[in-house]
């Protein structure tokens, strides 16, 4: 797969009607919700045209292929939510307005969040680095260009989100949403299992979703032989934090990947670990589907 020909142009005036992608369950609706935020492979040719990065090193931080990995959850009954756009374009795992002061060329309004730690760290909702520390920006961005962003991608994503959960919990009194992401081999190495792990669920410490929950997932994964660890080095992001709310009936999970397992980190091409990794996901999403829910 050659990686130029993996970035798609589009403008995100014309792209805020197709910044998600949700496939319509091809069995009987669970109250599984499956979101892959980071995987999307759109880069506007006007940030292309900013960028000191090629196409090569622009998707250092894309969770390739994840949405590939959990394209058959429909087909268990779980409703499947898809960002399209670039992580690095605009990141919807984040507060709309967590940007960085520094990469912009007029002053930020009040209500921007520019002293988190993902904006320290150069990963806000508008990423200034990609994975490896490289800088994404040869120019500095106006703050008009951000509000399009959100505007343009993180609405939309979130608008969809949001009333996908409601209508989920309405039909089932519960909804259940995984956020799946994928986490750099070097990252893993942090998780205290020794020689790392495969697999991190972040519940934010348990407030996010019922114990069961997690402990069905890490239950199931540990049984397939991958290593498992909790919410270290990754608790859970924005999305899980917003809406894990397991006291209304409405639980999130993170769910970060170990890209050594089905990627060459170097090429961003799937290894043969793919076809297996998939096919264990799809074993675990019919575990899932098949749960109790009325125990959550």
């Amino acid at each position: 797969m050659n990686l130029r020909e993996t970035i798609v142009a589009a403008e995100p005036a014309e792209g805020a009607a197709f910044a998600i992608e949700i496939p319509a369950p091809a069995a009987a609706r669970t109250p599984l919700i499956f979101a892959s935020p980071h995987s999307g492979r759109i880069y506007p040719p006007q940030m292309m045209a900013a960028t000191r990065l090629d196409g090569a090193a622009i998707r250092r931080s894309e969770d390739a292929y994840v949405d590939q990995l959990i394209a058959a959850a429909p087909d268990h009954g779980a409703t499947l939510i898809r960002a399209l756009f670039a992580r690095v374009f605009f990141d919807v795992n984040r507060e709309p307005w967590e940007l960085d002061p520094a990469m912009f060329e007029d002053e930020l309004p009040a209500y921007a969040r520019g002293r988190s730690a993902r904006v320290a760290a150069g990963l806000g909702a508008i990423a200034r680095i990609v994975s490896e520390g490289q800088e994404i920006y040869e120019r500095k961005l106006s703050f008009a260009e951000a509000r399009e962003r959100v505007e343009a991608v993180h609405q939309p994503y979130h608008a969809a989100l949001a009333a996908l959960i409601a209508a989920t919990k309405a039909e089932h009194g519960v909804a259940v949403l995984v956020d799946w992401h994928s986490m750099p081999a070097a990252a893993a190495q942090q998780a205290g299992l020794g020689a790392g792990c495969d697999m991190v669920l972040g519940d934010r410490f348990g407030a996010a979703c019922a114990p069961v929950l997690s402990r069905q997932v890490e239950r199931e994964l540990e049984a397939m032989g991958y290593r498992v660890a909790r919410n270290a080095p990754y608790a859970g992001g924005y999305t899980t934090e917003h809406y894990g709310r397991p006291m209304r009936g409405v639980h999130a999970l993170q769910i970060e990947v170990n890209r050594a397992l089905y990627v060459d980190e170097v090429t961003l091409e799937p290894t043969a670990g793919f076809a297996r990794l998939k096919a264990d996901f799809e074993t675990l999403f019919a575990r899932l589907a098949a749960m109790e829910w009325s125990a959550l």
